[in-house]
C-alpha cells in the first residue's frame, strides 16, 4: 500500500503533500533535521504533523493522486475533503 499525506507546518501553517510506502518513517523523516532528502521541508521550518492521509494501491495511482490535490491546491482540497466528511456523517 501507499500513502498520499498531507502536512502542516506548526510554526508556519504552510503545507506539503507527498506520497510513500512507509508513511510513519516519513514523516520522522520530514522532522529530522539532520535528514537532508527532504528539502522542501526543510526550507520552511516546522514541526510538521500530519493532517490528512489516503491509502492508494499503487504507487502509480498514489502519484496521480499527489498531482491532482497539488493541482487544485492543498487547501482547497482539504477544504473540500473536510465538507465531504461532514456530509457523510449527518447522512
Amino acid at each position: 500500500m501507499y500513502w498520499v499525506y498531507i502536512l502542516q507546518s506548526q510554526s508556519t501553517r504552510r503545507f506539503y503533500c507527498g506520497h510513500t510506502g512507509d508513511l510513519e518513517n516519513r514523516i520522522r523523516q520530514h522532522n529530522d533535521p539532520a535528514y537532508r532528502l527532504t528539502r522542501t521541508t526543510k526550507r520552511f521550518p516546522g514541526p510538521w504533523q500530519l493532517v490528512w492521509q489516503g491509502g492508494c494501491a499503487t504507487r502509480g495511482e498514489a502519484m496521480i493522486l499527489e498531482k491532482r490535490i497539488k493541482k487544485q491546491g492543498i487547501g482547497r482540497f482539504l477544504e473540500r475533503a473536510q465538507s465531504a466528511e461532514s456530509r457523510r456523517r449527518r447522512d
